[in-house]
């Protein structure tokens, strides 16, 4: 099993800056693991946002987060990170992160782990 654990998040205004942490742990969490941020806002389908290697050297975004959010990992402390800058009102959702053996992928049925999700609400 693996287990996520989320922190951070929270109500900021347009154009703050916020980061997102996904700390993991579990006996099953070895090498070879990528991580990814998904949200989903009100009314809305969950949709991916952002992911990476295990390596780290193989980062994607999706078009709308591109140049504003940042996913990072230290696998020594076995997080992930997401760096939000110039957030505007749309990305008010609900974040999750979430963990598969193998590549990063966008899709979500690929994620076998998740967390449990943490608010973020952007006011205009």
């Amino acid at each position: 099993q693996v287990r996520l654990v989320q922190s951070g998040g929270g109500l900021v205004q347009a154009g703050d800056s916020l980061r997102l942490s996904c700390a993991a742990s579990g006996r099953d969490f070895i090498r070879g693991y990528a991580m990814a941020w998904f949200r989903q806002a009100p009314g809305k389908e969950r949709e991916f946002v952002a992911a990476v290697s295990w390596s780290a050297g193989n980062t994607n975004y999706a078009d709308s987060v591109k140049g504003r959010f940042t996913i990072s990992r230290d696998n020594a402390k076995n997080t992930v990170y997401l760096q939000m800058n110039t957030l505007k009102p749309e990305d008010t959702a609900i974040y999750y992160c979430a963990a598969r053996f193998g590549g990063p992928s966008t899709a979500q049925k690929e994620y076998a782990y998740w967390g449990r999700g943490t608010q973020v609400t952007v006011s205009s």
